[in-house]
């Protein structure tokens, strides 16, 4: 009897593309989940908090409201330093600040953190806006009031802008900031976030809770779009990183001006 070769063994497949897309499009659909609810939980529960006119709330609007305002109106050198401070924080002087920025990381040809802070600070101002509108909660009322502004109340647009655009420093720059200077840059955010926040209600142009909205609305922004960055790094095959050391640690060298290396080189991506 004849025997027959035996056919050759078919060789092993590998995972389908279309498995390995599949994949990557439900890790990114989870972490854009993931980043939506880092936005719209803590900002529907302060929102909630305001539109119900909680008592608790109410009574620490007005409290807050009513002693600083006392104060500012017999103190004008304390009027004018709140209005510094205030103006420090303007939307102004964030576009020119960031805009200063992205200029320098284009310089350094790290694109995608010049992305990370247009889009950041473009999505936190186009958010506001959206729930200004939405709110739409009136100033408060003074009797002899010592500073105007337009426009609706919660959440406090200084306030937001304080939170995300020094959180988006920080996040950029950590990477170059060691020991004490780094201990210093943090301290400073926080006292300058603090500052501008505080400022808004002693010029009686927003309620504490418009301030605490803003502060929780920036926060959260912040911390989605840092999620969204770390996974399109994970998306590139780059490790996910600790935001407490800045979102690309590994740019360190390129920030101080110590390399001119291909940013596209593995380990060195802007």
């Amino acid at each position: 009897m004849t025997v027959m070769p035996s056919a050759p063994d078919a060789p092993k497949e590998s995972s389908p593309p279309a498995a390995k897309s599949t994949t990557r499009f439900g890790a990114r659909a989870v972490l854009a989940a993931v980043a939506l609810a880092l936005v719209a939980v803590p900002g529907a529960l302060t929102l909630l908090l305001v539109e119900d006119k909680w008592a608790p709330l109410l009574r620490a609007d007005d409290g807050a409201r009513d002693r600083l305002h006392n104060f500012a109106v017999t103190h004008t050198g304390f009027v004018g330093a709140m209005q510094l401070i205030s103006d420090s924080g303007s939307a102004l002087a964030w576009q020119i600040v960031l805009a200063v920025v992205v200029v320098w990381l284009l310089w350094r040809r790290l694109p995608r953190l010049a992305l990370f802070v247009v889009i950041t600070a473009a999505g936190s101002s186009l958010l506001n806006t959206v729930v200004k509108t939405e709110v739409h909660r009136l100033r408060p009322v003074l009797t002899h009031p010592v500073a105007h502004e337009p426009g609706s109340s919660f959440p406090s647009g200084h306030a937001q802008a304080a939170v995300v655009g020094y959180a988006v420093l920080l996040l950029v720059f950590l990477p170059i900031l060691h020991g004490i200077w780094r201990k210093v840059a943090v301290t400073f955010a926080v006292l300058m976030v603090l500052a501008i926040g505080f400022a808004r209600i002693a010029l009686g142009v927003h309620y504490l809770s418009d301030v605490v909205g803003g502060y929780v609305l920036g926060a959260a922004w912040v911390a989605a779009m840092a999620a969204a960055f770390n996974a399109m790094r994970v998306d590139r095959g780059r490790r996910p990183v600790d935001v407490r050391e800045g979102l690309e640690p590994e740019q360190a060298p390129r920030m101080s001006g110590h390399t001119t290396g291909d940013a596209s080189a593995p380990g060195h991506h802007g």
